[in-house]
């Protein structure tokens, strides 16, 4: 039998977290060896999402968990603000980061990819695990080469911290990768109220939706003569991340360098 993979989760108690918890429970490829948490320390790891208990209780000292359960990965999806420094901590401890969080600036995911490459390890830091939005961005990157002229538009709750989101961000970047800058529309276009044309990025725009009840959505709109194209992904739980997840705990084992975007492990 194959030695299961070790794994640590940081916001064990958020709810990306507790389906990350569930997932690694419920997989004999993974042993869950650290759950990682600000509250609800002492509770069982697996009686937090409702399956038997673990014996992996939620504690709030994350270099302490990593010391005491040896992780080969560690996941998290915490808050920009403790993502960058708990991604350092597991660097340090020889412990293969994937990050769900976003956030990060350039300047940081340079720095800890010369740190994993420095300890000899890899990790990855992911604007979206779902399958379906990495095919979404892959395809709107190739539509881009023949319909130069597009908008993003990103739908998500009214509680999300960042706008836009990191997939749209990440979906701009692969954009920009297949089309030279083209300011697009009317040159003397004018916003009467401000920002309603969305925020500019090589030429085009991005606009954020923030309401309740909505959970994830994106759509990329390019318009030619006589025609249009949407290439849309609608997330409905975040279950539906968790596929993802389990395939970059695996593959991240395998390589050396910190990578950005989950769209490089799936081909």
């Amino acid at each position: 039998m194959t030695e299961q993979i070790r794994v640590a989760v940081a916001g064990a108690g958020g709810r990306m977290g507790k389906e990350v918890i569930k997932m690694v429970l419920e997989d004999p490829d993974f042993r869950l060896v650290a759950a990682v948490n600000l509250s609800d320390e002492g509770v069982d790891a697996g009686a937090l999402v409702g399956l038997p208990a673990c014996g992996v209780t939620l504690s709030k000292d994350l270099e302490l968990a990593l010391v005491e359960g040896k992780p080969q990965v560690l996941v998290d999806f915490t808050t920009p603000q403790s993502a960058y420094s708990n991604t350092m901590l597991a660097i340090k401890h020889g412990v293969r980061p994937v990050i769900g969080t976003t956030g990060f600036t350039p300047e940081q995911i340079e720095d800890l990819d010369k740190q994993c490459q420095e300890r000899g390890i890899g990790g990855l830091i992911a604007p979206n695990f779902s399958i379906g939005a990495i095919l979404m961005m892959k395809f709107a990157a190739q539509a881009a080469k023949y319909f130069p002229h597009l908008e993003i538009i990103e739908y998500h709750g009214d509680q999300k911290l960042d706008a836009p989101s990191g997939t749209a961000v990440k979906t701009a970047e692969l954009i920009a990768m297949n089309r030279e800058e083209l300011r697009q529309g009317n040159p003397n276009e004018e916003e009467t109220i401000d920002g309603s044309r969305g925020g500019y990025y090589n030429g085009f725009r991005i606009h954020s939706v923030r309401l309740p009840g909505v959970f994830a959505q994106q759509e990329v709109i390019f318009g030619g003569f006589g025609q249009t194209l949407k290439i849309r992904h609608d997330s409905y739980e975040r279950a539906g991340y968790m596929p993802g997840v389990n395939l970059a705990i695996k593959k991240v084992l395998e390589y050396e360098g910190l990578i950005y975007g989950f769209e490089h492990f799936v081909d």
